[in-house]
């Protein structure tokens, strides 16, 4: 038992019980415990839009994370690359000149879908269909088709219908949406059978949430098969301000079901890792952001179970 210092005297620095000490305690024992779990496979595969309006709220960071996290647990994962920047594509690593087949040439060239994805090098059983330059005159081509807004679904529907036949299915696919609500959100939202929203943990994302959460639900009521609103998770968290902990009490209170009790926090090396083509799996697979994917990608796992 250490001694207690004298009265007036100079507090003992004890270098083993620091705040940084104690943080990096805790996220040893969250390793670990992550280490110890085991993630369910769906028993179907589960196909999840990751969606919001708002740009800068980790939706890309958080497609390819979770998609990655999924993978290194033994589930098989296709992420689909339908924004037009292309950032889930090169965040894994992925080429995407234009002379490479990607979303565009599925959707409106009826390439089979098989003949677009591309395989992980860094992960095993992750792959992408990814968005080209091409992908940007999309909107325009599908505007006047009759299915201009389930093409992504047939092909989609597709592939995995071939996959699973040969005993190669997919537990997963992840598609990343353009940051608005436009004709290629349609088709991913028409491919879905769930929505995924990343939400920034400040004011001003808590304010357009409801806004954001109706606007979902009326442009997906028009689809035969409109996905469900499965999954808030809540982004670049830093717990040190009493406004972060407000809204991610009030979004949890209005929406207790649909959001995570993980949250991702703001993190450098989480918005680093895209500038070098990674995900934070590979980037800094032992630190706080890839703990906190991982323990997001378990929890939506067993969610869904």
């Amino acid at each position: 038992m250490s001694k207690e210092p004298e009265r007036g005297a100079p507090p003992v620095f004890d270098e083993f019980d620091s705040p940084l000490a104690r943080q990096l305690e805790a996220l040893r024992l969250r390793r670990k415990k992550l280490k110890a779990a085991t993630m369910p496979a769906p028993a179907e595969t589960r196909i999840i839009a990751v969606s919001n309006q708002k740009g800068g709220v980790g939706k890309t960071t958080s497609t390819v994370n979770l998609a990655a996290a999924f993978a290194l647990n033994g589930m098989r994962v296709l992420v689909i690359d339908i924004d037009p920047q292309g950032n889930a594509s090169s965040a894994l690593g992925v080429n995407t000149n234009s002379d490479v087949p990607g979303t565009y040439e599925t959707i409106l060239k009826d390439l089979p879908m098989a003949e677009a994805i591309v395989r992980s090098t860094s992960i095993e059983n992750l792959y992408c269909c990814p968005a080209t330059l091409a992908l940007a005159s999309a909107e325009i081509e599908l505007f006047p088709l009759d299915d201009g807004q389930t093409r992504l679904r047939k092909s989609l529907y597709e592939f995995l219908n071939i996959s699973a036949k040969n005993g190669h299915g997919f537990d997963y696919v992840l598609i990343d949406c353009p940051p608005s609500l436009s004709m290629l959100t349609m088709n991913a939202f028409s491919a879905a059978k769930e929505i995924l929203v990343p939400m920034q943990t400040e004011y001003y994302a808590l304010e357009g949430l409801e806004q954001l959460v109706r606007s979902i639900y009326a442009f997906s009521s028009r689809l035969t098969h409109p996905p469900k609103l499965s999954t808030i998770l809540l982004t670049m968290f830093d717990k040190r301000l009493n406004l972060a902990q407000d809204v991610v009490e009030d979004v949890r209170t209005h929406f207790p079901k649909e959001t995570l009790e993980t949250t991702i926090p703001r993190s450098v090396r989480i918005s680093e890792a895209p500038s070098f083509q990674q995900t934070i799996m590979t980037y800094d697979p032992n630190g706080v952001g890839a703990v906190a994917y991982r323990e997001a990608a378990l929890e939506i796992a067993r969610r869904g179970a």
